[in-house]
């Protein structure tokens, strides 16, 4: 049997992980009595440098059980670097590997199809099929969000999050990518394999508040975006040129009234040519600007994150005595 580790990146969740983890240590124990996933599968808490109660809770669940485990951060790091640290953690100890998010949005029922697919797969996305939690904006946004990054030529799985399965040698692919601005969503593609689907309906929040307001949203959709694709810089290309191209028609245009004797002078049309130049020029360095941050990011080669506790080690100590 295959062992199993269930990973929860958690950011200010003291309100939800009370529930949470007996959720979850209930559908590891019908797993484990099915046979389905070995005795010593375990839970792997990420604390994001959380500024409540989360470390305590996590400490305390460990405390009482011997299948919970948490690995702390010094600082928030953010969501996706959470994820990275528990697959990189969890990989060396786990077969299978599933993160969800702490707050259960994510059907957790359907964990024991991911693991029944796996035999024959060695990525198991968790797909929502349907948005009917979602507000009309959301909606219209992730759906113009997909649409973009499918046009970008970016192999993503639409309606799917951060709720998946992964085989071992799946993650050991994976965390050979080695950038910093990792988009994990556009990344599990490339690493190949058999792959498959789970469908789910997404549950409302039950407790908290959302970690990924309007504000985040955006910087996440920019940072897809921008991780995968250059076509931006060229939209930026395309658009200098059709900019030229206008301004030598309208010089040819402004020769031939003069020449005709219709010229008149033209403030507002001045200021607009102006204002609309300068917020374009504005948008480009902006945009490039992006870019430049990512490079200026990337070849510092800093660590992704830097952990404070690790409550795993007790798991290799014990191990090794085994052995």
């Amino acid at each position: 049997m295959k062992k199993l580790s269930i990973i929860l990146p958690c950011y200010n969740e003291e309100e939800t992980l009370p529930s949470t983890l007996p959720k979850l240590l209930l559908i590891l124990k019908q797993l484990e009595k099915e046979k389905k996933v070995s005795p010593d599968s375990f839970l792997l808490c990420v604390d994001d440098g959380s500024s409540d109660k989360t470390w305590q809770i996590i400490d305390q669940f460990h405390s009482k059980y011997s299948n919970i485990f948490g690995v702390k951060f010094s600082r928030n790091y953010g969501h996706q670097n959470a994820l990275i640290a528990g697959l990189s953690v969890a990989e060396r100890k786990a077969d299978l590997v599933i993160t969800i998010d702490a707050d259960l949005q994510d059907d957790e029922s359907t964990i024991p199809s991911m693991v029944e697919k796996s035999q024959n797969a060695d990525v198991i996305y968790g797909v929502r099929n349907n948005r009917d939690t979602d507000s009309a904006f959301k909606k219209i946004t992730a759906d113009g969000f997909y649409w973009t990054m499918k046009h970008l030529g970016v192999d993503m799985v639409p309606n799917s999050a951060d709720f998946r399965l992964m085989s071992k040698r799946a993650i050991q692919q994976f965390l050979k990518y080695d950038e910093r601005n990792m988009f994990i969503r556009g990344v599990v593609p490339l690493v190949g394999f058999n792959h498959d689907e789970v469908l789910y309906a997404r549950k409302e929040r039950q407790a908290g508040e959302t970690k990924y307001p309007l504000s985040k949203m955006i910087h996440f959709a920019l940072d897809g975006i921008t991780s995968f694709s250059v076509a931006p810089i060229r939209i930026i290309m395309n658009l200098g040129v059709v900019t030229a191209l206008i301004g030598i028609v309208l010089l040819v245009y402004s020769l031939i009234q003069h020449f005709l004797g219709n010229t008149t002078t033209g403030w507002s049309s001045l200021i607009t040519s102006i204002w609309f130049l300068g917020g374009m020029q504005l948008i480009a360095i902006s945009i490039i600007g992006e870019y430049i941050g990512k490079i200026f990011t990337e070849v510092k080669h800093r660590p992704r994150y830097n952990i404070e506790k690790d409550q795993t080690s007790e798991m290799e100590e014990k191990n090794n005595a085994l052995e």
